[in-house]
């Protein structure tokens, strides 16, 4: 299974007039594929992951998954946890498997052996106020994998948390990706998790957001990016920081004003 985004499109309607967010963005993302998006603030990363999650329509263009008789099943991870606060950390990630009709007793183990594979398995029967932020991450990326999605879409999951728990998380979620193998695409602000976790990074430009290049990230997996200096790296983290500066210090010059 492919993804193909060809020459996609999104404007929306404002008292000042239209805001076109997306322009002519096209790429393919294969099956097993780790693909990261990164762009400035605005670019429209988060309005294409809607499209590609049948949350948004596309005004031109079109997002086709061929040779799929029928849409594969997708799972999208918030900046926000996005846990339902009445129900416990088991049932909260259960739901998904609710909702496909497998059995209580079925989905009941098949979600407490995710909330165990990522540290929760004395947390299961608290509700997510009891729990850290992180934990609550850890618990909504166990909902998404636990239901096997053929496509994960992450739309900076990991924004809210502070360095030491990012990197914790960061592995956890490549050891379930490991697992399986959906197609992920994963939106981050953050240059090296993207390098960290991709197997290739497609940088984006300002509104209107339109594709810049497409990096294939050289680096084998298991990847340890932080215990020493990786010359390579530190080119990748420089060309892609070059090609999103502009926009950036664009961005910062329009608040000040």
């Amino acid at each position: 299974m492919d993804l193909a985004v060809d020459h996609l499109a999104k404007t929306f309607p404002s008292p000042r007039g239209n805001v076109d967010a997306l322009t002519s963005i096209s790429f393919r993302v294969t099956q097993g594929e780790f693909v990261a998006l990164v762009g400035p603030s605005g670019c429209g990363k988060s309005t294409l992951l809607k499209m590609i999650a049948g949350l948004l329509p596309p005004d031109r263009g079109s997002i086709t998954f061929p040779g799929w008789p029928q849409l594969p099943k997708r799972r999208f991870v918030f900046q926000d946890h996005a846990l339902f606060p009445w129900m416990t950390v088991l049932d909260n990630v259960a739901f998904g498997l609710e909702m496909d009709g497998l059995p209580k007793d079925d989905r009941r183990k098949r979600a407490t052996d995710q909330l165990t594979a990522l540290g929760l398995a004395d947390f299961t029967l608290h509700f997510p106020h009891e729990l850290s932020g992180g934990m609550c991450q850890r618990a909504a990326i166990a909902r998404a994998f636990v239901t096997q999605p053929d496509v994960l879409l992450m739309d900076e999951p990991l924004r809210a948390l502070d360095a030491q728990m990012r990197l914790v998380i960061q592995a956890d979620l490549l050891a379930l990706w490991e697992k399986t193998r959906p197609m992920v695409l994963y939106v981050t602000h953050d240059i090296e998790e993207a390098l960290l976790l991709a197997d290739r990074v497609l940088v984006m430009s300002g509104r209107p957001g339109r594709i810049r290049e497409e990096i294939k990230v050289p680096f084998d997996r298991p990847r340890d990016l932080t215990g020493r200096s990786h010359p390579t790296l530190e080119e990748l983290k420089w060309h892609i920081w070059k090609m999103l500066e502009q926009d950036v210090k664009h961005q910062l010059n329009i608040r000040r004003q």
